[in-house]
């Protein structure tokens, strides 16, 4: 009982560290995510935090996936799958939080190395994202309003690089509207968000009954 106990207080800790992160980095920028200063944070010293992550970079990838927690559950609707409209109600809400998103970019870069402690995790959200995309990009190219030759799944590839870069671009040039430059692009595709999306999921019904 007293192991179970144990564990479930290293639980609540490692909680408490990745939602102090969350905040620190938030309000103080990506300089405010030092292993020391997240430390001072919740009261611990260095070896301390790192008591509860294996690695730095564990640590800032369990910060990043933490944040993904938090924006679904604030975007995603109620008994439905997260769609183009909550995808860019999220990069909407990114440019608040810069020092996240210069976290992201950063430790994104470090674990394209396959022995990093968060390349799995970015696989995975690359992944997913796409995946976002690319029943709408079915639908749309169903009705005959992409060419023949064009794959959705190549073209999901390409929204996601455009995403990335464009965090990357944001970041040099706070001007730049993150979210309005992927509509663009969604719009000269004749895809909108919302009633695409819908069409998709009715489109997706009549397989999931069978």
């Amino acid at each position: 009982m007293a192991r179970r106990g144990a564990y479930a207080k290293g639980i609540a800790k490692r909680e408490e560290i990745l939602s102090t992160a969350l905040e620190v980095i938030a309000r103080e920028g990506y300089s405010g995510a030092s292993v020391r200063q997240l430390a001072e944070a919740v009261g611990l010293s260095q070896a301390g935090l790192l008591h509860y992550f294996d690695s730095k970079e564990e640590l800032f990838t369990s910060v990043l996936r933490k944040r993904d927690e938090v924006q679904s559950r604030a975007f995603t609707r109620e008994q439905e799958p997260a769609g183009i409209d909550e995808f860019l109600a999220l990069v909407r809400d990114n440019a608040d939080v810069p020092g996240l998103v210069r976290l992201y970019v950063n430790v994104s870069a470090a674990a394209s190395d396959p022995d990093h402690a968060g390349h799995d995790y970015f696989r995975a959200r690359t992944a997913h994202i796409r995946s976002l995309f690319v029943p709408v990009l079915t639908e749309v190219k169903q009705r005959g309003r992409l060419p023949d030759d064009l794959d959705p799944q190549r073209l999901a590839r390409i929204l996601v690089a455009i995403t990335d870069g464009l965090q990357v671009q944001w970041l040099m040039d706070p001007s730049i509207d993150m979210a309005a430059d992927i509509a663009a692009v969604l719009h000269a595709l004749g895809i909108d968000a919302s009633a695409d999306r819908a069409a998709a999921l009715d489109a997706a019904e009549p397989a999931l009954e069978a």
